[in-house]
C-alpha cells in the first residue's frame, strides 16, 4: 500500500494456539489484502503435530464461512467459529450467546497477539520481504512459547 508517497507493507498473522496452556502451535504470514477464511485449514493442518488430536477450533468472525465449517465437519473437529451477520440477516439471540461463549475461550489466542504487539512491535512489518517477516514471526513464536513454558511448568 502507498500512503503519502511512502510504501507501507501490511501483513496478517494467522496463529493456531493451544487453548489449554496458550502455546503457539503454528503461524502463517499473509499479505493484509488476503481474506482470513482460506487460511483456517492451513493453520489447523500445521498444528496437528501434537500427540493430542484437535477437538475444537475457536476462530473469530473472519474465518466464518461454509467451506471452513465443512472442513471441520469432515475432520471430526467441533466448530467454534464465531458467527457473523450475513447480508440481509441478523444474528439470532442464540448466535450472539454462542459468540460470547466462544470469546471467553478465544482470549487465550488473542493473548499471543497482544503480547507480540506490546513487546515486539508485531503490529508493524519490520521487513519488506515476506520470508524475513515469517522468520521474525517464528522467533516471536518461539520466544512466546518459552515464556509460556516458564509460567506453565513450575519449578520443583
Amino acid at each position: 500500500m502507498v500512503k503519502n508517497d511512502k510504501p507501507h507493507f501490511g501483513l496478517k498473522e494467522h496463529a493456531s494456539v493451544d487453548t489449554r496452556y496458550g502455546f503457539v502451535l503454528a503461524t502463517e504470514i499473509t499479505p493484509a489484502s488476503f481474506y482470513d477464511s482460506p487460511f483456517l485449514p492451513l493453520c489447523v493442518a500445521r498444528s496437528c503435530h501434537t500427540d493430542n488430536p484437535i477437538e475444537k477450533v475457536y476462530a473469530d468472525q473472519g474465518y466464518f464461512g461454509k467451506n471452513n465449517r465443512e472442513f471441520l465437519n469432515l475432520n471430526n473437529i467441533a466448530d467454534g467459529i464465531m458467527r457473523k451477520a450475513v447480508k440481509g440477516t441478523k444474528l439470532t439471540p442464540y448466535e450472539k450467546e454462542r459468540n460470547q461463549a466462544i470469546s471467553k475461550v478465544r482470549y487465550i489466542v488473542e493473548r499471543y497477539f497482544g503480547i507480540s504487539h506490546l513487546h515486539n512491535n508485531a503490529f508493524r512489518a519490520k521487513f519488506t520481504r515476506m520470508i524475513r517477516n515469517a522468520i521474525d514471526a517464528l522467533f516471536r513464536q518461539m520466544a512466546f512459547n518459552l515464556l509460556r513454558g516458564t509460567r506453565v511448568i513450575k519449578p520443583a
